[in-house]
């Protein structure tokens, strides 16, 4: 399950992350006080930043430390991403949806709208526009 750049231009960014969060890979992350966490299903579309490359794992030696850790960012107002999710039907194109978590898309739920489906690719993966910082 994971979010990746599928299309346009992105950017690879360092930026701080909240101490004792766990990340996996290719995450949507949001700030919260100043640093980053893992986005949720009620993180506004607005709050979403980008990308998380690496993982964060609690069993890492600098798990409880301020750091900073990579994160891809849309370059471009339209970037899409390849994004797991499930029941997708190709009839979902053009829809908007919640996420699940900050790794799935929530096709079943759209209260914060904060993707929108621009491609079926099949009933697990689709090509989404993801509202980073309010765009698409």
């Amino acid at each position: 399950m994971s979010f990746k750049p599928f299309s346009g231009r992105w950017k690879s960014i360092w930026l701080p992350v909240t101490p004792s969060t766990v990340l996996a890979a290719q995450s949507i992350v949001t700030f919260t006080t100043g640093k980053l966490v893992a986005s949720t299903a009620g993180t506004a579309a607005v709050a979403n930043v980008g990308i998380a490359v690496g993982v964060i794992a609690a069993a890492d030696s600098d798990y409880a430390d301020d750091r900073l850790i990579e994160v891809l960012v849309p370059t471009e107002k339209h970037a899409t991403v390849k994004a797991t999710t499930a029941s997708l039907v190709a009839t979902d194109v053009g829809g908007e949806f919640d996420l699940t978590d900050a790794s799935t898309v929530n096709r079943a739920a759209s209260s914060v709208d904060a993707v929108k489906c621009m491609k079926y690719l099949s009933g697990t993966e689709g090509v989404f526009m993801v509202k980073f910082n309010g765009s698409y």
